[in-house]
């Protein structure tokens, strides 16, 4: 760019330097420093401004980190909520399980041995062979030295060892028959049955009954409750068309 004087006697103010604003606060700090001449209260306050930015720093990276977990806290909270209800939920099952659970066994001590016989009379009805009947059919007492006190050492009392689990109910069968032949297939066909167990003949003696010779046994045998491939429910009640 060029520039023309157009007064001649007077000289060209020369042009401000850019630097002079720098200097200026240069020289205020230069001041500044000349006037506080001890070292320590400079570095305490060096000390105190570096502070003041490191706690301005910790200040806003806590709240962006704040910013950050408020969503997941809520997340927390609501899968909180949701976990509460499932576990009173299975709490209350588990009540309604455990108080099904004592019924049922309150019931099956109670009616544990109601179907004995139903089973042992169906049992011992299929395994008669013809020409063959029953006179008598009833309990009768367990085998000397079993149960119990089969496991009583000698010379304990009867108080000091405990009791063991009972005996298994033991019936007596008194019959009748023509054949000899009938009589052994009845002992083999009580022992097949899986109801039935410890099939022992007593006796088995020929006597005359009503002007004919007829052999007269007894079957001693104990009951015993077949595995659950045996058993056969049916319902109570069965609608009729």
């Amino acid at each position: 760019m060029i520039t023309v004087n157009l007064k001649p006697g007077q000289r060209r103010k020369r042009a401000g330097n850019p630097l002079k604003g720098l200097l200026d606060n240069l020289s205020v700090f230069k001041e500044l420093s000349a006037k506080i001449k001890d070292p320590l209260l400079m570095g305490a306050v060096g000390a105190w401004v570096l502070v003041i930015a490191l706690l301005g720093l910790l200040y806003l990276n806590n709240l962006r980190q704040l910013y950050v977990l408020e969503p997941r806290l809520e997340q927390a909270r609501s899968e909180n909520r949701r976990f509460k209800a499932f576990l009173a939920d299975k709490r209350r099952q588990e009540k309604i399980r455990d108080s099904l659970l004592a019924q049922i066994t309150v019931i099956k001590s109670v009616d544990g041995d109601r179907y004995i016989w139903p089973h042992l009379l169906d049992e011992i009805t299929k395994a008669l062979p013809a020409y063959t009947w029953l006179t008598d059919l009833g309990v009768s007492a367990p085998a000397a030295g079993s149960g119990a006190g089969q496991n009583r050492p000698a010379g304990a009392k009867a108080d000091s060892v405990p009791a063991g689990p009972p005996p298994p109910l033991t019936f007596q069968i008194n019959g009748r028959t023509i054949d000899i032949q009938a009589y052994t297939r009845f002992l083999r066909q009580l022992e097949a049955s899986p109801w039935i167990m410890d099939v022992m003949p007593v006796s088995a003696m020929t006597v005359v009954e009503k002007e004919r010779p007829v052999t007269a046994f007894i079957i001693r045998a104990s009951y015993n409750r077949a595995d659950s491939a045996y058993i056969r429910t049916a319902p109570f009640s069965q609608s009729v068309r």
